[in-house]
């Protein structure tokens, strides 16, 4: 069976034709399905809408969450009730075509964990695509997960994929890297992108700064979320001997200032004096930082395997 998460924040008009398309399409290509509506604390009657497709369908599901608590939130507790061995997320405002559902199941067939859509053709303003599409590159430049489309909504995954991966914040865009962190493949295909019909879009400039500080997290997580310590140490250390060369380099000139009069020195005039100070405080102040880092996730890490299995064999009795 294939689970399909919706997180919902004021769609209430394009809710039950959303799952319309879902059902038509499911019943061309013979699919068992379950539409899991997550509402993030709509207030234009989009609960009432859900709670009225529940009735009507039996493969619809519905949770409200007490409030606004973002789109990570939402697909979290989405997944956490999905019961199918596939899920697929996709927004709720009819721009993804829940007709590429096949097209993404098929991908799946061909060895990939995770499928993720790249609206080639968009039909948003160019004030979302241009920031988008930076945001993009940045994303695989930095985390080497080489996909055209990371912010697209419509996404498959296997279920064994949200075993291994908790979504906080504003994550969610980042699954296919956190997935390809823990081993799974990931893969893309191109999907039909469709101009919004009802609504309008909730995400404004301020999205492109939070995400950008949120692949800083990612990037941090997936390259040294088990040894914080080689990083913050690391840049602890080269301060540290900065620090040591500029503090080694005044005690050599104040020798041969007040040993061997060579010339004159006031150690206090120097700015050298004070960045030396400074880089040898924050070397000491980030190698300790790292220090607590590591108590902590190896604190954290106890009930959390450091790896992923993909398949083991099983001897018979």
């Amino acid at each position: 069976m294939i689970s399909i998460v919706i997180p919902v924040y004021n769609e209430k008009d394009s809710l039950a034709a959303l799952f319309g398309e879902i059902a038509q399409t499911a019943a061309k290509a013979d699919l068992a399905f379950e539409v899991i509506f997550a509402d993030d604390g709509s207030r234009d009657g989009s609960w009432q809408v859900i709670t009225g497709l529940a009735g009507q369908h039996p493969e619809v599901r519905g949770l409200r969450l007490r409030r606004n608590f973002g789109k990570a939130a939402a697909l979290s507790a989405g997944f956490a009730a999905a019961k199918g061995d596939i899920v697929l997320t996709l927004d709720a405002d009819l721009q993804d075509d829940p007709a590429e559902i096949p097209n993404f199941l098929a991908a799946l067939n061909e060895g990939k964990d995770v499928v993720s859509g790249w609206k080639k053709k968009r039909y948003d303003p160019w004030h979302k695509v241009v920031p988008s599409r930076v945001f993009n590159f940045l994303v695989s430049w930095l985390t080497g997960v080489k996909l055209h489309d990371h912010n697209c909504g419509m996404k498959c995954y296997r279920a064994e994929v949200f075993r291994e991966i908790r979504l906080y914040g504003e994550l969610h865009r980042f699954i296919p890297v956190l997935a390809a962190a823990r081993g799974f493949t990931v893969g893309e295909i191109v999907i039909n992108h469709r101009p919004r019909q009802f609504g309008k879009s909730k995400y404004g400039v301020r999205r492109f700064f939070k995400g950008f500080l949120d692949l800083l997290t990612v990037k941090f997580l997936t390259g040294f979320g088990q040894r914080p310590q080689h990083m913050l140490g690391g840049i602890g250390l080269l301060s540290f001997f900065l620090g040591l060369v500029g503090m080694g380099y005044l005690a050599v000139s104040w020798i041969l200032a007040n040993w061997f009069h060579l010339f004159d020195i006031e150690l206090h005039q120097r700015p050298l004096l004070i960045y030396s100070v400074a880089a040898l405080l924050l070397g000491a102040q980030m190698m300790s930082i790292g220090f607590l880092a590591e108590l902590i996730t190896a604190y954290m890490s106890r009930d959390q395997d450091s790896y992923s299995i993909a398949e083991k064999t099983e001897k018979e009795n």
